[in-house]
């Protein structure tokens, strides 16, 4: 992952939401996709058996189920390749007329910008184009900010169902 101080770019190097973009992941940035959701996970909690099976292998955890990375890139720091700044998966479920929204991660130097307002817009986009009814998430009642996130982008809290994670205490869905 290119780390900011990897590169000596900040967030106060002209930071613009205009200079950033969202677009599908490619294979390339697939290190950079693990990284961050590692990042984020190990923030709060620990991970899990389901983490490692989408973020070690996208190709087949995510896209070859028929599912989508979407990355944030910000192309505005001058002299400095563009840079991933945030993700999100969404990922297949049974019949694939509900996707789950997943592993939407941020980079630190990035939390507050509205990357996370502008990663959920564009999938539910994605989502909508995909043919999907609805979009579902699981996250967990500690995560207020993200929480409040989901909100704002129309999801409304539905009652928990199993989930594959032991974190997930809240779900959350739009209807597209």
């Amino acid at each position: 992952m290119l780390a900011m101080s990897d590169e000596g770019a900040s967030v106060d190097d002209g930071f613009s939401l205009a200079d950033v973009t969202v677009q599908e992941c490619d294979a390339s940035q697939f290190g950079t996709f693990r990284d961050l959701n590692l990042a984020w996970i190990r923030r709060y909690f620990t991970i899990e058996a389901t983490d490692r099976t989408l973020l070690d292998d996208p190709q087949r955890g995510i896209l070859d189920k028929g599912g989508f990375i979407l990355v944030a890139v910000w192309s505005g720091a001058a002299n400095v390749e563009a840079l991933v700044i945030g993700t999100c998966a969404l990922l297949r479920e049974g019949d694939g007329s509900v996707l789950q929204l997943a592993k939407m991660a941020v980079d630190e130097h990035f939390l507050g910008k509205r990357i996370g307002i502008l990663l959920g817009d564009a999938a539910i986009d994605r989502a909508r184009l995909a043919g999907a009814s609805a979009l579902r998430l699981e996250t967990n009642s500690k995560l207020t900010p993200a929480i409040r996130l989901y909100e704002k982008l129309g999801f409304v809290h539905q009652t928990a169902q199993d989930s594959a994670y032991a974190r997930a205490d809240v779900q959350m869905r739009i209807e597209l």
